[in-house]
């Protein structure tokens, strides 16, 4: 299960992005050179998912200025994607891709796949440039997830790729110091 710095496996799946005019293909070979989000959720037309997409929606130009991409997994089919994004209010706000695991292929690569339900568990994947997994988080079904704390291990993230010899303490926010591991700093902290 663990699968922090392993690469994402391959997919090719369908997915509703609004704004454009036909259902589009994400293939994961072409998300090489930027950072990415795979944010997993269990189903369209439920409780909790809404108000993660919508926060995550209310961050998204935040993402894009960082330059990250995110994608909205379920194993809801693309059509019902675009009904959930028609009729809800919450998830009109969406302009990232929401992307159909019918097949369950993705959930399976990243290992989140309820597989007697045939649903996705909570998943948030931060991907490197490189393809590689830099962030998880799994989640119960009733416990929603929160973009701003996302946003900080992103950043946190993408810092210590800049400064590998450097590492990111608890409660770290972008501009404050940072540690670099050594043999002084044991027991000190």
């Amino acid at each position: 299960m663990l699968q922090i710095n392993t690469e994402i496996k391959p997919f090719k799946a369908t997915a509703f992005k609004p704004g454009y005019e036909d259902f589009i293909t994400i293939d994961s070979n072409d998300l090489h050179g930027r950072w990415n989000i795979f944010f997993f959720y269990p189903a369209d037309f439920t409780y909790v998912c809404p108000t993660e997409l919508e926060d995550l929606a209310d961050n998204y130009e935040t993402f894009q200025k960082m330059g990250v991409d995110i994608y909205g997994v379920s194993t809801d089919s693309h059509f019902c994607h675009k009904a959930w994004f028609d009729s809800s209010e919450a998830i009109g706000k969406i302009q990232y891709p929401l992307i159909s695991d019918n097949t369950f292929i993705i959930s399976r690569n990243f290992e989140v796949l309820r597989e007697e339900e045939g649903r996705a568990e909570r998943g948030t994947f931060v991907v490197d440039p490189d393809g590689l997994i830099k962030v998880m988080e799994i989640t119960c079904e009733g416990v929603g997830r929160d973009a701003e704390a996302l946003l900080q291990k992103v950043k946190a993230a993408q810092y210590i790729r800049e400064n590998p010899d450097e590492v990111c303490p608890a409660k770290w926010k972008e501009g404050e110091a940072t540690l670099a591991p050594s043999l002084d700093l044991v027991g000190k902290i």
